[in-house]
This record gives C-alpha cells, structure tokens and sequence, in this order.
C-alpha cells in the first residue's frame, strides 16, 4: 500500500494518476474527499483530514509499506518549523508505529551549502527528522519550480512583466512539477532502494530571468519582460498578501541564498536532469493560463 499526501496539489495529482496508472495500491490523505474526481475515489482507498494529525496518519498509515510526504503550505504560520518539522511530527512517530518501511519526500536542493536559507534550511532539518525514524528515506532535491510562474499570470497577462529577487542574469536550474512526480512515482514503485539518500530534479538547462523572459516572449507572441524588485520590496509583497512575519523572511532568506549559490552544488548529470523544458512547459502550461 502507497499512501499519497496532498492528492489534489499540483504534485500530489500526478502522483496519485501514475501510482493508478501502474496498478498499485493507493491511500490518499486528503482534507475533502469532494475535490478528488470521481475515478480517482473508485480506485484508491481515501483518509479524510489533515496529514498534520496524529489520528489521521495514524489511521492512513496502517498496514502500509511507502508513504509520499509533502509539506503543505501554511502562509500563516508563525514559524517555518510550524511548516515543515512540527507539522511532520505526528506523521514521523506514525511511520514508526505503524511500520511504514519508505518515505519519499519533496524537499530541496542546497544541504551543506549556506547555514541560512529560511524556508529551505527548515525543510532540510524536517528530512533529518523523518530520516531519524530509521525509515529508508530519499528526499527529492528540487530548485525552483517552472509552476510557480503560474502564480504571476494575472501580470503577465495584463502588463507583460513577472517579478523577482533575484539578478535578470543570474542563471539557475528550474524544474517541472511533473517531472518531480515521475521522479516520486518511480521510487515509490520501486521496493527495492535502501537506507537514505537525495535524488535532485534539475531539469534540462540553467535559464536567467532575462532568458525566461525571452522564451516566454516567444511562445506567447507578446513582449514580456523581467522586473528585478528589491528583497526587501519582496518581502513586503509578500507581508502585503497576507502572509507570515516569519514565512516572508524565510522567502527572502531563500532568494538571498539562491543568488548566492544555493542551487550550483549538484552537477547536471543524464541522472539529475529532469526532461520537461522551459519552453515545453510555457507552451503546454503558461500559454493556456495566460491566453485561454
């Protein structure tokens, strides 16, 4: 039995359709059973909650070999270990009670890098703690995902401009959410990998800001350029939109420590590398987003 977390996010929904697809067993923890089509309840066994519940993870858990572990994310949230480590706890005593033999976790590129990368630095420190259960755990290294463009569509749209911290020229590793869920997928599948280790997710190819500009320039026909904003101007957007003290300084502390190299330690290897492109993923996600 594969338990899924987070069935209906933009990972989780892959997941839960290639761990189907293969004929496996699923239980998908879900906080309302109604946002999971029709063909997807026929199919797997479905554990309404929260995966931040001792019960729930309790009840999920049981009698199941591999558990695939997202952190959800919590905008308000007064601590980023309230996001990551304490909201696992409950999920981490379960994988020992209930004799949960893997974990597949998302998680992020950068250990042993820079001390202080907010939001990153507290999902490391949530893999320590689920890999401390004696689980066998691989963590899915990822950098930035090509998705969170989807986040400034409305800008896009309406004045041909998206937003970032970080420097036009800066040329850093991207990846697509699909391919982190092949990536899940196959371990998930495979009953056969022991003990602890990462598996990075880089996609195809490093791209600045100005180079995302570019190609999405291209595959949408229309001028769309790059706006450098300061991190303290991004922070206070971020304040601004209603979230955290604390998760909009680990956001900025993230865009700092990406700038200054959090994302280069991994080489791009026939193994690391992810195949989705950006421009792949501009013409089949963005460009419907931005002109449907």
């Amino acid at each position: 039995m594969i338990v899924i977390t987070t069935p209906t996010g933009r990972i989780g929904r892959r997941v839960v359709d290639g761990v189907l697809s293969a004929g496996a067993p699923a239980r998908l923890i879900v906080r309302d059973a109604s946002r999971l089509p029709a063909e997807v309840r026929e199919r797997a066994e479905v554990v309404e909650g929260s995966h931040g519940d001792a019960d729930v993870v309790a009840k999920a858990f049981a009698g199941a070999d591999t558990v695939f572990w997202l952190a959800p994310p919590d905008h308000r949230a007064e601590s980023l270990d309230d996001i990551y480590s304490r909201f696992a706890g409950p999920a981490c005593e379960a994988f020992k009670t209930q004799g949960v033999q893997r974990v597949v976790g998302v998680s992020a590129l950068g250990r042993g890098v820079l001390p202080d990368a907010g939001h990153v630095t507290a999902t490391l420190a949530m893999d320590d703690l689920i890999a401390g259960t004696g689980v066998h755990y691989r963590a899915l290294a990822l950098p930035t995902f090509m998705d969170n463009m989807l986040g400034q569509v409305s800008s896009i749209r309406d004045q041909g401009v998206f937003f970032s911290a970080l420097p036009a020229d800066r040329k850093l590793p991207t990846c697509a959410c699909r391919d982190i869920a092949d990536a899940a997928v196959k371990l998930l599948l495979d009953p056969s990998w022991t003990g602890r280790g990462e598996v990075p997710v880089l996609g195809p190819e490093d791209l600045s800001n100005d180079d995302i500009a570019r190609i999405m320039s291209e595959v949408l026909g229309r001028t769309v350029r790059y706006q450098r904003v300061s991190v303290e101007a991004f922070k206070e957007s971020m304040l601004a939109r209603g979230v955290s003290e604390a998760n909009a300084q680990g956001l900025a502390e993230m865009v700092v420590a990406k700038e200054n190299g959090l994302d280069d330690a991994v080489p791009r290897t026939p193994e690391t590398a992810s195949p989705t492109t950006f421009r792949q993923w501009c013409e089949e996600e963005l460009k419907p987003a931005v002109l449907g």
